[in-house]
């Protein structure tokens, strides 16, 4: 069997999440039009299981956006991110503008030419850029020399993920399995419900509020065919939390239905959820605050 680690790498809002979800066919990474959606690595397991020599199970590892800190939460995101390229045997580097375009990709370029992993260039978006833009693309980043293989992917379509997956396979050496085969991420599901609300919360309040929002979890309790779950949001000013909220609640109870929705196909029984608005300011700077919400700085 072969088997490896591959990381998906990238500025904010290239797709790193979507292409995750259709490489695996289902979702666990929430996805939205802004940018640093992802907060904290993601694992998702791929297998393909035929009882022959070409049975593969291979990780891939979802990043946050590599982006320039404005806070200790934007560092440990990029720390996190950066951090990938040496525990894997495969980077996939997503981009879908120019070389050019901006200091965010050649920035990524300048770390991923240190390291000697195999690494894949993939312009996502192809069925958003005409013909020249592509070629632009492609040609820019082929005069580095740095990378193994650049393929034109829609990440959103599914249009030739099949033929990137084909190609990293062909990359993995033999090793073990480390995840049962019918396993797609290794985060529980108390994770992903508490990333949904956060989903919903970003897609709901478009650009009102800033990313200063966090989920936790204070109660959840599995019953016959019911799960009970309560959560708070947390965000960074008084100001805040009356638009979370919204008039007579109904914005927080939009998010609320949504979110419930999208638990009860992930959980596969009915959801009672209760939401709270709560305010604990500026908690993207206090360490206390990043590591009582999950974001582990880097020792």
């Amino acid at each position: 069997m072969k088997s490896g680690f591959i990381g998906i790498i990238g500025r904010p809002n290239v797709g790193k999440s979507t292409l995750l979800n259709a490489i695996l066919g289902e979702k666990i990474a929430i996805t939205t039009d802004k940018p640093q959606t992802t907060r904290n690595s993601i694992r998702g397991i791929f297998t393909k299981l035929n009882g022959r020599e070409d049975d593969c199970q291979m990780i891939f590892i979802d990043t946050p956006g590599i982006h320039k800190p404005r806070n200790k939460l934007g560092g440990y995101m990029t720390d996190m991110a950066i951090n990938t390229f040496k525990e894997v045997e495969v980077v996939v580097f997503i981009v879908d503008d120019e070389l050019s375009a901006g200091p965010g990709d050649k920035y990524i370029v300048e770390l991923l030419k240190d390291i000697d992993t195999p690494k894949f260039l993939i312009i996502n978006k192809i069925d958003k850029l005409g013909p020249e833009q592509y070629r632009k693309i492609f040609e820019e980043y082929q005069e580095l020399n740095l990378f193994t293989d650049i393929i034109g992917i829609s990440a959103i379509s599914g249009k030739n993920v099949d033929v990137l997956l084909n190609k990293i396979e062909g990359l993995m050496k033999e090793g073990p399995m480390y995840f049962p085969e019918d396993m797609v991420t290794d985060h529980p599901e108390r994770f992903i419900v508490s990333e949904i609300i956060r989903e919903k919360v970003l897609l709901y309040l478009d650009e009102e509020i800033p990313h200063g929002v966090a989920i936790e979890l204070e109660s959840y309790k599995e019953e016959t065919n019911l799960t009970r779950i309560g959560a708070v949001i947390y965000c960074e000013k008084k100001s805040h939390k009356g638009i979370i909220i919204g008039k007579e609640g109904k914005k927080l109870k939009g998010i609320g239905k949504s979110a419930r929705l999208e638990m009860e196909a992930l959980l596969g029984t009915k959801v009672f959820l209760e939401l709270w608005v709560k305010v604990k300011e500026n908690w993207r700077d206090s360490d206390f605050a990043l590591n009582s919400f999950g974001y582990k700085q880097n020792q």
